[in-house]
């Protein structure tokens, strides 16, 4: 049993891209979750860019952990402004987007209100606010941005290309600029370390990600769908996902199996994903409970091909007991995974055909696949042992 205990009461600033709350991306969870746990031992300081008004009950749901919460509303005029300011600095899009020259200037107010023993920074979005800031600090990379831009720059429209093109350099030169301004950085695997832009990325700590399992654990339901993709809807990865099963792989296995029902789950779906509606197929929008959904469905597929990082997806559906089918691209940050016992890895359209008619056809190695993944995440991925590992940093 994890016990709560207060160590060192080190005042910990958090600084984050987005409010963390609720939790429909993966930084947000990866950010509630370290913030819940690093609150048993540190006092914790939030400051968080929001370009959106924050909710009353996300607040609340936050102090719980936090002794001060402060949040910065990015102006969509003031966005628009430092869009053309980073262009001509060669900084990138990705990094204008998240910035406001006034909010710079609150921020550092609440900093020296505060007084922190430490700053740790989520993504290399909230670095034009830290990285002068003359404190201790910690780089949380989570995934390397700008592999994740190359990526969609290979699969993207021609005309699009060249911005692409041009946001992959500013990013893989951004990246590697910042690094030296951090005392300490993390990353979610050890697949993006090796592929960040820095000669020293070899003391970049591997911080993985977790699952809760007071919120996902295996319960019998009533099989409602038969395979199930989760995620943001609105998220470029997660549509590119979404349009290659429902447009490739749907109609083939539905061929054979004329009953095969399909529920794409997650906030905010996009119009590409919404013309996707069709029979056998449906599309949630924001659900309260994604574990009810995995509970109802028999499959968890997730063919990822752009994009980069940890699913999470993955891991919660696996604490669940579903068998999970996937690409290479999403598998291979699953250290000591190993394919066809814990989880069916594939890459074209025929193989996950194959991989999910195996399942349906099989239930003995069904439920083997099931239950070898489940261990397999408890034993490797929960908040606490992960957040261990990140406080044992952040106190050094």
């Amino acid at each position: 049993m994890y016990i709560c205990r207060k160590i060192i009461d080190m005042k910990l600033l958090i600084v984050l891209s987005r409010f963390p709350y609720p939790l429909e991306k993966g930084d947000k969870l990866r950010a509630y979750n370290q913030i819940r746990i690093l609150s048993q031992s540190h006092d914790i300081y939030l400051a968080a860019f929001s370009d959106r008004k924050v909710s009353s009950g996300a607040i609340k749901e936050l102090k719980q952990y936090c002794k001060s919460i402060r949040v910065f509303k990015l102006s969509f005029v003031g966005r628009l402004i430092q869009m053309v300011r980073f262009f001509f600095k060669g900084l990138p899009f990705q990094c204008a987007y998240f910035y406001n020259r006034r909010a710079h200037n609150q921020f550092l107010r609440f900093v020296d209100e505060v007084k922190p023993d430490h700053l740790y920074c989520q993504l290399v979005r909230t670095a034009e606010y830290t990285k002068n800031v003359a404190v201790k600090k910690t780089l949380d990379y989570q995934d390397v941005l700008s592999k994740g831009m190359h990526r969609r720059c290979e699969v993207a429209p021609f005309y699009l290309k060249p911005l692409f093109k041009m946001e992959y350099e500013r990013l893989r030169r951004y990246e590697n600029e910042v690094f030296d301004y951090f005392d300490h950085k993390t990353i979610i695997t050890g697949v993006d370390r090796d592929l960040l832009p820095h000669s020293q990325n070899e003391q970049i700590h591997v911080i993985a990600n977790g699952v809760d399992f007071s919120c996902y654990s295996h319960t019998e339901s009533h099989k409602k769908y038969d395979l199930i993709f989760s995620g943001n809807m609105s998220y470029a990865p997660n549509v590119e996902a979404a349009e290659f099963i429902v447009k490739n792989i749907f109609p083939k296995l539905k061929e054979e199996f004329p009953a095969l029902r399909l529920v794409l789950c997650g906030a905010h779906p996009s119009l590409k994903v919404l013309a996707l509606k069709r029979e056998g197929v449906t599309i949630t929008g924001w659900v309260n409970s994604m574990a009810d959904y995995y509970a109802q469905s028999r499959i968890f597929l997730a063919p990822m091909h752009i994009g980069t990082g940890l699913q999470n997806k993955l891991l919660e559906a696996m604490a669940m007991k579903l068998p999970c089918v996937t690409s290479p691209l999403a598998g291979k940050p699953l250290e000591g995974v190993h394919e066809g016992q814990e989880i069916l890895i594939r890459n074209s359209v025929t193989g996950y055909i194959e991989a999910i008619k195996f399942l349906l056809e099989n239930p003995e190695q069904y439920a083997e696949i099931a239950e070898n993944g489940y261990r397999f995440v408890k034993e490797h991925y929960n908040w606490e042992a992960t957040t261990s590992k990140l406080r044992t940093i952040l106190e050094k």
